[in-house]
């Protein structure tokens, strides 16, 4: 991670990043907000930790007249709480709060940027399907399409490719999903200065960026239709233009998108491009889903729990048996993700010698092996026998849903559906009676 670090000489936090960067972090420093967006414009960058005792709202405006998406941390010591408020309404994703001490933030600086990377941990004959083939294209120049549920690995699995390909610069991600078609043109392809009101100066963009390395687009399925037309000319030309210019920029990098749709759906759909998909999906590689991974959820577990206690600080404790069956047992439709989080909650609230099942618990605080005992009016896999395939696939519906805590997308995705279809089934459930829970 690449973090620019943006206050006035001389402040005990520009004096923190200075010894962040020379314990080895990959820290730039920035005067002023001026000077920070013209590193980001010829540089880029994946994090900004801004002083919220400069101009925050000057910048936070500025990085929106130019299409930046990059999130932004307002960060302060001893800040009075207007100047963090106003961090905040002027779009800063948060305000943290920095202990006087210049080590201490110097620390907790090289931690964000220095964190050690993903693992794909187990033994899954599928998971070591998918690592083979990865393994095996890693070394070419070929785009690689990987797909899978939410939380599943994929990115993780991106980066595996990217390590095993011998490139030796940083592989850049872009999300292209919640962010608007003229945004993350400029953030793919770059501008030139006067491209469109606010293009103050030519910016590069990732694909420029990226060199010989790595470039991942991360749900690339929610890509424009203008968008997907130009991705697909720069795959098949291996060149593109900045938005606005005309010198055509030569593409080198290495394309990997991830996807959790199932995009020959949305091609028949029209919602993505044919000769797109053939592009990217010369080689794909599916990530399992944790519930299909057996015990690797169990592995997986042991490996958080042991990193987890490490980085918080605290005692390191085994499983029982039980929380073990039940680690295994349970579905996760949060895939590896909702896993972390459940052994970091456990990590923190168990007070026995070991981990046990009580303590495995959501955010919410209900607990996993609750879940399994409770709501007993509902059928379970063994008793679908009986039920119509209209009851089956309603339950499954609401079940999945409840377990999302009412978040469609998320639910639609586990599912295979598309959130319309989703909607229509609630509202359909909803006019003949039959309660949603939670209600959308």
């Amino acid at each position: 991670m690449r973090m620019l670090l943006v206050g006035a000489p001389g402040t005990e936090f520009r004096r923190a990043a200075e010894l962040a960067r020379e314990a080895g972090a990959d820290v730039a420093m920035a005067d002023g907000p001026g000077d920070a967006l013209g590193m980001l414009r010829a540089s880029g960058g994946d994090l900004v930790m801004i002083d919220v005792e400069t101009d925050v709202p000057l910048f936070m405006a500025s990085l929106r007249a130019e299409r930046f998406t990059i999130p932004v941390l307002a960060c302060g010591i001893g800040a009075s709480a207007e100047r963090a408020v106003a961090a905040i309404r002027a779009g800063a994703r948060d305000y943290v709060p920095l202990p006087p001490q210049r080590d201490l933030i110097a620390a907790a600086i090289a931690s964000v940027v220095q964190r050690k990377p993903p693992e794909l941990i187990g033994d899954n004959p599928a998971l070591a399907r998918a690592l083979a083939l990865a393994s095996a294209v890693a070394p070419s120049g070929a785009p690689v399409l990987v797909t899978g549920e939410r939380g599943s690995g994929k990115e993780t699995m991106a980066r595996t490719i990217h390590e095993a390909s011998g490139r030796g610069t940083a592989m850049l991600v872009v999300e292209c999903a919640g962010v608007a078609a003229d945004v993350i043109e400029s953030e793919l392809f770059g501008h030139e200065e006067g491209a469109f009101v606010g293009a103050v100066a030519r910016r590069i963009g990732r694909f420029e960026k990226a060199g010989t390395g790595t470039i991942l687009l991360r749900e690339v399925s929610a890509l424009a239709p203008a968008t997907q037309a130009r991705l697909l000319s720069t795959l098949q030309e291996q060149r593109f233009t900045r938005v606005g210019g005309r010198e055509p920029v030569p593409f080198h990098a290495r394309l990997i998108a991830t996807t959790t749709l199932d995009l020959e759906a949305a091609v028949s759909a029209g919602a993505f491009r044919a000769d797109l998909l053939v592009r990217l999906g010369l080689v794909r590689v599916d990530v399992p889903p944790l519930r299909a991974r057996g015990d690797d959820a169990a592995r997986l577990a042991r490996h958080f729990a042991q990193r987890l206690a490490e980085a918080d600080g605290t005692r390191e404790r085994a499983f029982s048996d039980d929380a073990l069956a039940l680690v295994t047992r349970y579905g996760w439709p949060g895939n590896i993700r909702e896993l972390e989080d459940c052994i970091h909650r456990a990590v923190l609230l168990a007070r026995g010698t070991r981990i046990e099942a009580s303590d495995l618990v959501r955010s919410d605080g209900s607990r996993l092996i609750d879940l399994e005992t409770s709501e007993p009016h509902r059928f379970q896999v063994q008793g679908l026998v009986g039920h119509t395939v209209e009851e089956v696939e309603r339950e499954l519906i609401l079940q999945t849903l409840e377990r999302c805590h009412g978040n469609r997308t998320s639910a639609s995705s586990i599912l295979g559906i598309s959130v319309r279809t989703m909607r229509n089934k609630l509202r359909t459930f909803i006019e003949a009676g039959i309660p949603v829970s939670p209600a959308p």
